[in-house]
């Protein structure tokens, strides 16, 4: 790439007709997403990868980005996600014994429209006020005349950008994990011992936009991973013979995620022992009976803090979602669905910056869930006990299950 000072022009705007003129960064062309920040100070491969980010922009808050380049071990997916990227300085050249390539090359290859050289301080606060919203990239000869003018962008060209951007749909009412999951099963074969030697595992895990070091995380435990698709039937997960079921983290609004909440419930029917992540724990609060709702402007980062409200520790979690589930966090309640089908059910993590529900524990069913990424990429390793604990609850289950046919 050339000097910064000789990059293209490149504009963003938002729906609510907030513009920033900067310099092009990856792909040139057009893209319209959500657009969204993310604190993350690294991980920036890791966050590009997400499948979550589907169909969003994202707002690097870090100020320096790529500057350990790209590597062939840290990736989360098989490409990357977002919908367009916004930086307010891009490396000149990586600096890291792991790098193979250049961030902006990556960029550039797969497509991805990005923006550089603007205030992201200026953005994010704008974004905080108003909240998360869609905006538009525009570069090279998606760029409208005007666009360059010295006094900066012409009203009628941000009008048109405008029109584009307001014609993109919301956020809310998509049902995006199709648009992600795996095409056909695969299985993650165990990498490590199981516990105390003891028979492998069997973890059915439905990929609604999977990281891929969250299999891995079970994997080196002993556990055999059968990642499965987003449409895959109650049928066909049973016959799997699962010790446990995972729902992954994935993009869009858990409330139009209808067929994912069917298939939840016939697996808390089964009582197998559940575990959710992300979106994950969005939909086992939908299947409990809990609502959801938009965040103004979301979690996305690595440096949350969330208490654990059983043993008052606090930990620092890596997060990346703009929905939360809504229940009532001052004691244990009765799971509204179906008059009480669940039993009780306790909010068992909370944000410490807002408030927000950020887990839930069924009290009378072998099944809990977190709002944040314990895979921890990119992120602390806080919060990695909960995959042990996941598989002693599965075990703990299956030592029920064998007793009950003996009997």
């Amino acid at each position: 790439m050339s000097e910064s000072g000789h990059r293209p022009a490149a504009l963003l705007v938002l729906e609510d007709g907030w513009a920033l003129r900067g310099r092009s960064y990856g792909a040139q062309g057009r893209t319209i997403g959500e657009i969204v920040f993310s604190t993350g100070m690294t991980g920036y491969q890791e966050t590009l990868t997400d499948p979550s980010y589907h169909r969003q922009i994202v707002v690097q808050t870090a100020p320096h980005i790529g500057n350990t380049g790209v590597n062939d071990e840290d990736a989360e997916s098989d490409r990357i996600w977002v919908a367009g990227y916004v930086v307010r300085e891009p490396a000149r050249r990586a600096s890291s014994w792991r790098s193979r390539r250049e961030l902006e090359d990556d960029l550039r290859d797969a497509g991805i429209v990005g923006l550089c050289e603007v205030d992201t301080r200026a953005l994010t606060r704008h974004l905080r006020e108003a909240g998360a919203m869609r905006g538009g990239i525009f570069s090279g000869q998606a760029l409208p005349s005007g666009a360059t003018d010295p006094g900066g962008p012409s009203q009628a060209c941000i009008d048109i950008c405008l029109e584009a951007v307001r014609s993109e749909p919301p956020m809310s009412g998509r049902a995006l994990a199709a648009e992600v999951t795996t095409p056909s099963g695969y299985v993650v074969e165990p990498t490590g011992p199981a516990e105390g030697h003891k028979p492998v595992a069997v973890l059915a895990a439905i990929d609604l936009g999977i990281k891929s070091r969250t299999p891995w995380q079970f994997a080196e435990r002993g556990v055999r991973v059968h990642v499965l698709p987003q449409s895959t039937t109650l049928s066909e997960l049973l016959a799997l013979r699962p010790d446990g079921v995972l729902f992954s983290n994935g993009p869009g609004d858990p409330g139009s995620a209808d067929a994912e909440i069917s298939l939840l419930r016939g697996v808390l029917d089964a009582r197998i022992p559940f575990f959710g992540i992300c979106l994950g724990n969005q939909l086992l609060g939908r299947a409990l009976g809990y609502g959801t709702y938009k965040l103004a402007y979301g979690h996305r980062g690595v440096n949350q803090p969330v208490v654990d409200r059983a043993t008052g520790k606090v930990e620092i979690t890596a997060h990346n979602h703009g929905f939360a589930v809504d229940a009532p966090v001052d004691e244990p309640s009765i799971a509204p669905f179906d008059n009480g089908r669940y039993g009780r059910v306790e909010v068992s993590h909370l944000g410490l910056n807002d408030g927000v529900v950020e887990g839930l524990r069924a009290l009378d069913l072998p099944a809990f869930s977190v709002q944040y990424h314990p895979e921890a990429a990119a992120g602390p390793h806080d919060a990695e006990h909960l995959f042990d604990q996941f598989i002693r609850l599965m075990r703990e289950h299956r030592r029920g299950q064998d007793r009950e046919d003996k009997n």
